[in-house]
C-alpha cells in the first residue's frame, strides 16, 4: 500500500475473486458490492509512536496479529452469499 489510508482485502462477488483495495483519506472508495474480509490502518497515527517512519516493520507485525480463523469465516460467508 502506498501513502496513507486503509488497506482492505475484500471478496468481489462478480468476478468471484479476492481483491486488494486502498481507501484514501477516509473516503468510501472500496469496490462496488465488495465484502471487506480484512482491514488494516496504514495511517501514520497507527504506527508512528512505536515504529517511527519504518512502516514495513509495522506491517510485518500486523501479519502476526491477524485472526486468520475469523478472516476465513468471513471469506466463507462472503463466498456463500
Amino acid at each position: 500500500m502506498q501513502g496513507s489510508g486503509w488497506g482492505v482485502l475484500a471478496w468481489e462477488p462478480l468476478g468471484r475473486r479476492l481483491v486488494v483495495e486502498q481507501v484514501y483519506d477516509h473516503h468510501g472508495n472500496v469496490g462496488m458490492n465488495t465484502t471487506p474480509l480484512l482491514v488494516f490502518d496504514a495511517w501514520e497515527h497507527a504506527y508512528y509512536l512505536q515504529y517511527r517512519n519504518v512502516r514495513p516493520d509495522y506491517v510485518e507485525k500486523l501479519w502476526t496479529l491477524v485472526d486468520w480463523t475469523d478472516v476465513t469465516t468471513r471469506f466463507d460467508a462472503a463466498r456463500a452469499s
